[in-house]
């Protein structure tokens, strides 16, 4: 599954630093002036996770594969984008196709660093970029009703089914409204005409909070919170310095756990955005080891042991016989495969189980 998320914000909230921090990119423009970002920048990210160094300490592999984020950082958005102030709204196109996307929110003061409403004020903020993305995804919507009534006059029965479904969408868009708040009204089939219209407030969000490296370290959601105001208070967040996790970006794994640990930090902003991202998303992770490779592969919090064996390759799902499972914990206290099949920990699973987070995999399928 290829996880993407859109990364946007105001300019000069730190969209850019933190792009090239979690990246290890360099060509994000991340300057001290608004809309230094012109064109949209897109970076690969590995998914931190420890299991997999142990699993590759114990199958010595060629090679170890982690699981991937692919991060979209666009121009920052302004009041006004909709209409045509700033360059934000311009390469919104960019991120229609992200599963996610993580609000950049400062969270810092630096009479250096120019804020475009000259005060910070994470609330206000969040209040201006939501309001860009409503009246985009307004103007898709119109677009799209645009051509879709046409096609339902002539009669067409999937044209009928589509335009019912954003007639209902374009009210809540005009009173100014998520596009998602449509979503408990609509059955299963209408659910997939509104993911297919690709609506910015129908994605899943995530706030970044960019924070000063002292509140980073002694972070305290309730004080930032208070900032944000009960209107989003269910939207996840996290903390994370774009400066700190620059300079963990130009260490090695060893030293940046030393930094961490100087720091007083349990873990870099890396890791804790990768757990909300993948919580916010029902998203969980398998495994596969063996001498070639050792891999992380992603799949959805439910997916069966076939829809498991698809994220590999359609045809392993297709011709699936059955899958030999080892429990992440059974196989690290048994020291490999050998010894969880003596132990009596290899099980064979078909079609309808339910794989669980840090299963250890090796599928059997007949195309």
């Amino acid at each position: 599954m290829n996880l993407k998320i859109g990364i946007v914000g105001l300019p000069n909230v730190g969209k850019s630093t933190l792009f090239n921090a979690l990246t290890g990119a360099k060509n994000a423009a991340a300057e001290n002036f608004p809309f230094c970002t012109i064109d949209p920048n897109i970076g690969i990210v590995n998914v931190p996770d420890a299991r997999l160094g142990k699993l590759a300490e114990i199958v010595s592999p060629e090679r170890v594969m982690p699981a991937a984020i692919e991060f979209v950082d666009i121009a920052g958005l302004v009041a006004g984008a909709s209409q045509g102030e700033g360059l934000g709204n311009k390469f919104l196109s960019h991120i229609r196709e992200c599963q996610a996307i993580a609000h950049v929110l400062r969270d810092f003061e630096d009479s250096d660093v120019h804020h475009v409403s000259a005060r910070v004020n994470p609330g206000e903020d969040f209040e201006i970029i939501l309001t860009e993305l409503v009246l985009a995804d307004l103007e898709s919507v119109l677009k799209q009703l645009d051509r879709v009534t046409k096609k339902a006059r002539s009669g067409e029965k999937e044209a009928k089914a589509e335009l019912a479904v954003l007639e209902q969408v374009k009210p809540i868009l005009e009173s100014g409204n998520l596009a998602r708040e449509l979503e408990k009204n609509l059955n299963e089939d209408e659910l997939k005409i509104l993911k297919q219209a690709h609506l910015l407030t129908n994605k899943k969000f995530l706030i970044v909070a960019n924070t000063s490296e002292e509140n980073f370290v002694n972070w305290d959601e309730s004080r930032f919170r208070e900032k944000l105001g009960e209107k989003f208070s269910k939207i996840p967040v996290v903390p994370i310095c774009a400066r700190t996790e620059a300079e963990l970006s130009e260490l090695d794994p060893a030293e940046r756990i030393e930094f961490l640990s100087e720091l007083g930090a349990e873990k870099s902003g890396l890791e804790s955005l990768t757990q909300k991202s993948f919580e916010l998303l029902g998203l969980q992770t398998y495994f596969t080891a063996g001498p070639k490779e050792v891999r992380a592969w992603t799949i959805r919090i439910g997916d069966t042991a076939p829809q498991a064996a698809g994220a590999i390759h359609t045809d392993f799902e297709k011709g699936f016989i059955k899958a030999d499972t080892i429990a992440y914990s059974d196989f690290t206290e048994n020291n490999g495969e050998p010894g969880a099949r003596d132990a009596g920990k290899l099980r064979q699973e078909g079609k309808s189980y339910i794989v669980q987070n840090g299963d250890v995999m090796h599928f059997k399928f007949n195309v």
